[in-house]
């Protein structure tokens, strides 16, 4: 991808996702995020990556409502970019939250000492929180991490200018340090 092709492409997630936010009123369309949008080098094409929380049956309705609602957004979109040709959008559903949530889930039942279940909960779109369980050698992780911030923590002295026996700020001693008397001499 060229730089200009990535501006674009930036350019159309933020437009999209207002539109969406601001002009489309769909009782259909729930919530939704424009996650990535990519365009053929010859701008004619852009696929529009959405992640879209709710049931199965609320995401395919909402992907079925958007894909009906992107020539109005582009249509839209002509008066707000100043491109030769706005890409036909093609809406594809970022399934990659839901991986992630898989994977967090799988992390969990082993941090637990379970088995991973391969079954997903329906209706699941989003982790949900859980407090990590203590595991051997956190305690002694814990101490080893604070002595380490400890010794790295050094008093610094405030050093003034023209102190005697205290060096300047290019490390030279006072008495190195040319003054006005030795300048007028």
């Amino acid at each position: 991808m060229t730089q200009r092709t990535d501006r674009i492409d930036e350019l159309l997630r933020q437009e999209i996702g207002q539109a969406l936010e601001r002009e489309v009123a769909d009782p259909r369309i729930g919530f939704v995020t424009v996650t990535d949008v990519q365009t053929t080098p010859d701008l004619a094409h852009a696929r529009v990556w959405v992640s879209i929380i709710g049931s199965a049956e609320e995401r395919k309705a909402t992907l079925t409502a958007l894909r009906r609602a992107m020539p109005y957004i582009r249509h839209g979109l002509g008066a707000k970019i100043r491109l030769r040709r706005i890409p036909e959008l093609e809406v594809r559903l970022d399934e990659s939250v839901e991986r992630g949530t898989r994977v967090l889930r799988i992390i969990n039942q082993l941090e637990a000492g379970r088995l991973p279940e391969d079954e997903i909960p329906a209706g699941e779109s989003l982790p949900t929180p859980v407090p990590r369980l203590p595991h051997e050698g956190d305690a002694e992780a814990q101490d080893a991490a604070d002595a380490e911030a400890a010794a790295a923590v050094v008093p610094r002295r405030k050093s003034r200018a023209g102190s005697k026996g205290r060096p300047d700020s290019k490390g030279r001693p006072d008495s190195s340090r040319p003054t006005a008397r030795r300048k007028a001499r």
